[in-house]
């Protein structure tokens, strides 16, 4: 009798825990979020509007410049120096969006202009992400 009440307990308590709560967190799908033509892909001109506001948000200090801190998880070293003509340790928004053009174009095996949901989840397009959100 014991055996049969505590199986019944731990039945109700897997079955309490197993619930929403332990449901993986949403995923905001990128293409709803930046296309703002509601085509279902992403042309350049989304991307680069997407990445120019992250470039805003990245430069707390309004200088007009990211440096490797701010850019950190963005771009590592070795990008950062290939993406900054100038060589002084920084991107600026054109410099910023130069990187995010050739990311675009590597994550658009097909060259149709647009980026899908399966390119975005490529790593291509994951990296292109990267500079967007």
């Amino acid at each position: 009798m014991i055996s049969h009440l505590f199986t019944a307990l731990l039945l109700a308590a897997v079955v309490a825990f197993s619930g929403p709560a332990s449901a993986a967190p949403k995923r905001v799908d990128p293409v709803k979020m930046f296309d703002t033509d509601n085509d279902g892909t992403l042309d350049l001109a989304e991307v680069k509007k997407a990445a120019a506001a992250m470039f805003a948000r990245l430069d707390p200090d309004r200088d007009g410049t990211l440096d490797a801190r701010e850019l950190r998880g963005r771009l590592n070293a070795k990008e950062l120096a290939a993406a900054d003509p100038d060589h002084d340790g920084t991107l600026t928004l054109d410099e910023y969006l130069a990187v995010v053009e050739q990311r675009f174009n590597a994550a658009n095996p097909d060259k149709d202009g647009t980026l899908d949901a399966r390119e975005l989840s490529s790593p291509a397009g994951r990296a292109l992400l990267r500079l967007m959100k």
